[in-house]
């Protein structure tokens, strides 16, 4: 058996540089923060000048926390092909009123509680709640809303979620292969979604990326793929003479 590609999204641009380098370097998707408390928000008009530079076959998503449902249909109609992820208290129905219901599509994101908490987090009832959403984005529960950059307990997750999981929180180049390693035989299939750790280091830097860690996120994940797929072809030991 060999597994899909792991599809990947590159969060909280900025800068069209930013935008190219993401898309140069082989995303399926970037992602825009409008909300406005965010250090890396961007109003509807600045996501939809940004989402204007990309090619086809390349998702613009656009984040949202507890923001008007007639204000979340009106930015989705203005960047053409978005659709929608959303970080707050929204319900199903809230999600459902915010996307149409059923003119955009929408990811959910989970919030799992940090460290050892995290066993206790009911994802399959999750998943199955939010069962109109395309898939559900996997974040760390901390002060706020977004991960702030930490990552939750990947191998507490339950081993088998009927949905399309989003891996979030805390990824880096150098982690991010362990997410797909632990997490991508448990749900029908798995992305991958980045910010913090593919930024510029040092402080006052939130929202503006760094290409050279873009890439080698990027790299990572193609590797991860790529030793997966020779995992699953090759030949079981216990069946050798």
């Amino acid at each position: 058996m060999t597994h899909p590609r792991t599809r990947i999204k590159i969060c909280g641009l900025t800068r069209e540089a930013d935008v190219d380098a993401a898309v140069e370097a082989g995303a399926d998707a970037v992602g825009f923060v409008l909300y406005p408390a965010s250090p890396r928000a961007v109003t509807a008009a600045r996501a939809a000048e940004l989402a204007s530079r990309l090619p086809p076959f390349i998702t613009p998503v656009l984040l949202f926390v507890n923001e008007d449902a007639l204000e979340v249909i009106a930015s989705l109609a203005r960047v053409k092909g978005a659709i929608a992820q959303f970080h707050g208290e929204e319900s199903p129905e809230q999600c459902e009123e915010s996307t149409g219901p059923g003119r955009f599509r929408y990811m959910r994101a989970a919030r799992i509680p940090l460290g050892a908490a995290g066993a206790g987090f009911d994802l399959v009832k999750y998943a199955s709640d939010y069962s109109h959403a395309q898939a559900i984005l996997l974040d760390a529960h901390v002060e706020g809303y977004g991960g702030g950059g930490k990552a939750f307990d990947w191998s507490l997750l339950p081993p088998a979620v009927d949905a399309h999981l989003v891996l979030s929180g805390g990824l880096t180049p150098a982690n991010v292969s362990d997410g797909i390693r632990i997490l991508r035989t448990r749900c029908k299939t798995l992305s991958v979604d980045v910010s913090s750790g593919v930024e510029i280091d040092g402080p006052g830097n939130k929202g503006l990326k760094d290409t050279a860690k873009i890439r080698q996120f990027i790299a990572a994940v193609r590797a991860a793929d790529a030793a997966s797929t020779s995992d699953a072809s090759a030949p079981d030991a216990s069946f050798s003479s």
